[in-house]
């Protein structure tokens, strides 16, 4: 059944906030997950900490009535990933379908590999007054502001590889991959920037660099899915 034809409707528009959804050629797919908080939050809840509830909902006869996460399900989303679809705090991408979720300190969501927690996804982000990424300075100041001064600590040796600009639905979003050296460990990454609902969003999807050729591709689907959604 392919994802793009899935309509579900529920009587209760509080359980659509969160929304898990697997690719349609998943041969592990059971069900389908969607987690909901609640919208009375708390300053815990402020921190990306909030009430969760699961509800599993079997493959047949789903029907998916979803309008906000409509544009990200018609495109497809690609083999062996899920999309993750966050309509509270306004944003989406997409995971490997064999990786779990896990807590991130001082993140929104996080997903990691079952094996290698080193290879894994999160998100955070920070209020803001700007209205697009260009309003913070020329993209290669930002860069290496981020990299060198916010993601990398100080015994750490930072490399800028590449940095790629998009537009979607006119807003802007910055992918740059990067690679941090200590004395005993390395680690490359993607991270993708972008501005709405007056936050400044930051996705990092990243691995051990030894293991970086082999996922590298299978990473920057990761990146390069990430979505602002309007709230």
């Amino acid at each position: 059944m392919a994802v793009s034809s899935l309509t579900l409707s529920f009587a209760s528009t509080a359980l659509t906030n969160r929304l898990y959804v697997r690719d349609s050629t998943s041969t592990a797919l059971t069900s389908r997950r969607i987690i909901a908080c609640s919208s009375n939050t708390s300053s815990d809840e402020a921190e990306g900490k909030c009430k969760r509830r699961t509800i599993a909902i079997g493959i047949g006869a789903l029907s998916l009535n979803l309008f906000p996460a409509r544009p990200l399900l018609a495109e497809g989303i690609p083999e062996n990933y899920v999309a993750f679809v966050d309509k509270i705090d306004g944003y989406s991408y997409y995971y490997p379908s064999d990786w779990r979720e896990f807590d991130f300190r001082g993140h929104d969501s996080a997903f990691k590999d079952r094996y290698l927690q080193l290879q894994n996804v999160r998100l955070s982000f920070i209020p803001t007054d700007k209205t697009d990424i260009h309003d913070l300075g020329p993209m290669e100041e930002v860069v290496l502001n981020l990299v060198r001064n916010v993601f990398s600590a100080p015994t750490q040796v930072d490399n800028i590889v590449d940095m790629q600009e998009r537009t979607i639905d006119g807003r802007t979003y910055c992918t740059f991959e990067y690679i941090l050296t200590s004395p005993n460990f390395s680690r490359a990454a993607f991270a993708t920037i972008a501005i709405g609902n007056g936050r400044y969003y930051t996705l990092i999807v990243g691995a051990n660099e030894r293991r970086w050729r082999r996922v590298r591709n299978k990473l920057k689907v990761v990146a390069d899915s990430f979505k602002v959604l309007d709230i």
